[in-house]
């Protein structure tokens, strides 16, 4: 493993040690500006990790979700960063339900080169970087050995993954003008995973996220050779500032699958088409 992949291993083993400390205390949340819940577990999380970064190198600017909700973003730009979110999936978090995700990402000129997406509570942990995706079974707090894992070709059936909190009917009108009828519904950046590891072919979003949100589960599924595209079939890419009609780091509505010939999947039927 590379130095750069066991620090984001230790970062986020220790970030979910904490999240799971709340998780059992029931922590409560609180609302942010935009309405979305946020808890303290967020918000050590999200220190803790930093504090790891920090010591890894100092130099590269960091861009994380409580930090940006203050205010507190890096003053000068850079191509290379990393992408934090503590707890991907607060909604998850705060209904007891285990899809919620510590998300750490290095970005590299808009892509993101290295990831890791860890659920503490069902002990799954995804990394990648440089074309090498691997998973791991964490138990008390420990990593097990890593196992490779690619995405598979899409079966005739293939296997859709959708938000288990932000459904859309956009989303639906995709699912049923591209004639899927195998959907799972997950929280967090786990959707990803779930590609990357060859459980499931394509997920549509056809709703809001931020980049930390997806940066992670984008690392790890590129890495396991997979893509994520926005819906004119460019690569969804990070670091998108003063952007017109958005906010600072927020994505267009995208597609991410395992299987190349994935790309099928982007081209416009009559209901899709008037969906989006």
């Amino acid at each position: 493993m590379s130095p750069l992949l066991d620090t984001l291993l230790q970062a986020a083993l220790a970030a979910g040690a904490v999240i799971l400390h709340h998780y059992e205390a029931g922590t409560p949340a609180t609302a942010k500006a935009d309405g979305s819940p946020v808890t303290e577990a967020d918000r050590e999380a999200e220190a803790v990790i930093l504090a790891a970064l920090r010591r890894f190198d100092p130099a590269i600017p960091v861009v994380a979700e409580e930090e940006a909700e203050a205010g507190r973003l890096p003053t000068a730009e850079s191509t290379r960063f990393f992408l934090v979110d503590p707890l991907d999936g607060t909604r998850e978090f705060v209904g007891r339900n285990g899809d919620f995700t510590v998300n750490i990402a290095l970005i590299e000129d808009g892509v993101p080169v290295a990831g890791i997406v860890f659920a503490p509570v069902c002990g799954r942990l995804f990394l990648g970087e440089a074309g090498r995706a691997f998973e791991t079974a964490v138990e008390g707090g420990h990593a097990g050995p890593l196992h490779p894992i690619a995405v598979r070709t899409a079966p005739a059936r293939p296997v859709a993954v959708a938000s288990r909190s932000h459904p859309t009917p956009e989303t639906s009108a995709w699912l049923a003008s591209h004639a899927i009828t195998q959907t799972v519904s997950r929280g967090s950046s786990l959707k990803f995973c779930l590609l990357a590891a060859g459980e499931a072919d394509v997920y549509p979003r056809l709703g809001r996220t931020m980049e930390w949100d997806t940066a992670a589960g984008d690392a790890v599924l590129r890495a396991a050779g997979g893509r994520v595209v926005t819906l004119d079939g460019a690569p969804l890419r990070y670091g998108k500032r003063r952007q017109l009609d958005e906010a600072d780091y927020a994505n267009p509505h995208f597609l991410a699958f395992g299987d190349p010939a994935g790309e099928r999947w982007l081209a416009p039927t009559p209901a899709s088409a008037a969906a989006v």
